[in-house]
């Protein structure tokens, strides 16, 4: 039975399992939120490569035959070294929608909003030099966006002012076309959208990964479905923030985890 594994520093990630989950509704998920290391995108490579590895092999021990890398920066760190690690596990990893970006615009400037650590990538760098050649792309590193999905604040006017810093400037240059190139920033569609207008479009990755998972994953229409979430934080709020991100009035309560000596292992 296929069962697909599923990580990301903390709830971000979850964007992603709500596309996969409209696509795949049987397929069997484990998802890991490291909210304890949460966000990734200030930390070094090397840190994040061994992170993502501790993360692949617990979800591996749980029986998953598949892996998502749900975080950009955490692809752009540690996607090649997974792959060097099990040759044999299909891995799919995260990258700013610049190809769709750079086709939706009409007034030729894009606004990539990510972390420090996506932006400074030379995974990104080639993104731009692949698809950015016509058009301006201005970028964002949004301090604070992560830290307030983690905490639940999706529309709090705290979360409305951080938003608005990032995206005026973007705005005022001419951006048509925003790429939310976290993914926790789609957490904050609803708000972002309200605050730049039906006119500029938001961009993120979640159904091109949604779609490359049914590409690699055979879902049976036997399997029933199902998701288990593990947080490295505090279960009781990484579950609230949890069922709002996934449009759900109910989910069983994450189950806790624990890093001990560079692994992951039941709390």
């Amino acid at each position: 039975m296929a069962c697909l594994g599923v990580f990301d520093s903390g709830l971000g990630g979850l964007t992603v399992v709500r596309e996969i989950q409209r696509l795949l509704p049987s397929l069997p998920l484990i998802y890991i939120g490291d909210s304890l290391h949460a966000p990734y995108g200030s930390r070094s490579e090397d840190e994040i490569c061994q992170l993502s590895l501790a993360q692949a092999e617990f979800l591996l021990a749980q029986g998953c035959t598949a892996l998502v890398i749900a975080c950009n920066t955490a692809t752009a760190a540690a996607a090649k070294t997974l792959r060097e690690h099990f040759p044999l596990v299909p891995i799919i990893g995260m990258e700013p929608a610049v190809k769709p970006a750079a086709a939706a615009t009409k007034s030729g400037i894009v606004g990539v909003l990510a972390t420090v650590g996506t932006l400074q990538s030379a995974r990104f760098a080639a993104l731009l030099d692949r698809f950015a050649a016509e058009i301006t792309v201005l970028t964002r590193s949004c301090p604070g966006w992560v830290e307030a999905v983690e905490a639940g604040a999706f529309e709090t006017p705290e979360t409305v002012s951080l938003l608005q810093r990032e995206v005026e400037p973007l705005l005022a240059a001419g951006a048509d076309t925003l790429v939310l190139g976290c993914t926790h920033f789609p957490a904050l569609r609803p708000t972002l959208q309200a605050l730049v207008g039906p006119e500029v479009t938001l961009i993120d990755t979640g159904v091109a990964v949604a779609c490359r998972v049914a590409e690699q994953v055979a879902a049976s229409r036997e399997d029933a479905g199902s998701l288990t979430l593990f947080t490295s934080g505090t279960p009781t709020v990484f579950s609230h923030s949890a069922r709002a991100i996934l449009g759900v009035e109910w989910l069983p309560m994450a189950l806790p985890l624990v890093w001990k000596d560079g692994r992951l292992e039941n709390a």
